[in-house]
């Protein structure tokens, strides 16, 4: 069952933000757009490169008005560790939520149970904490923060823009389609 469309279920976890820890919730991804970015753990290969891009996009989100969360199964304390000790993750500073009860991780359902880590999953969620669009990559495939950039700002454009959509590779400023009967079997 898809999660497109479906308000995000509660919880309450600890995150590293900053030099301090911080309690998040639900409540946390609504009246503004986020991202919430899954990894499977800290201290591991693929992760940092995919943290660090998004790190370089982040102040390109906030100009979205974008908060970004990024959650694995580790603790918020194993989050302000390898903060301190990698290059790439010392660069962060958008929060890092810890999951270790695995709640949030089931909640989005990117949980491997069996391994207890999480799939590497994006979700987009709108300022209603409503979730808008969703990618999961397998675990040795790494994301493209600035792909994120684009469907946020289609994701967008859409809620704005009631009876509009965007057509595939759409950037900002490009023309967009209104579906209606004209359209069928013209494009």
């Amino acid at each position: 069952m898809s999660l497109i469309g479906k308000e995000v279920l509660p919880f309450k976890a600890s995150a590293y933000h900053n030099g301090s820890f911080i309690e998040v919730s639900e409540a946390n991804l609504k009246g503004k757009w986020s991202v919430v970015c899954f990894y499977p753990a800290d201290f591991t290969f693929v992760c940092p490169t995919e943290l660090e891009d998004l790190q370089n996009e982040y102040e390109t989100l906030k100009s979205l008005g974008v908060e970004v969360y990024s959650v694995s199964t580790d603790t918020h304390f194993t989050h302000k560790a390898w903060h301190d000790s990698s290059e790439a993750i010392g660069k962060i500073t958008y929060i890092m939520i810890g999951d270790p009860s695995h709640t949030i991780s089931r909640n989005f359902d990117v949980l491997i149970e069996e391994a207890g880590m999480a799939d590497r999953g994006t979700f987009i969620i709108d300022p209603d904490g409503v979730i808008q669009a969703i990618e999961i990559n397998a675990d040795g495939i790494g994301r493209d923060a600035s792909i994120l950039v684009n469907k946020i700002k289609a994701a967008q454009y859409v809620r704005n823009n009631p009876g509009e959509v965007c057509p595939a590779k759409w950037q900002e400023g490009s023309t967009t389609l209104k579906p209606s009967l004209d359209l069928v079997g013209k494009i």
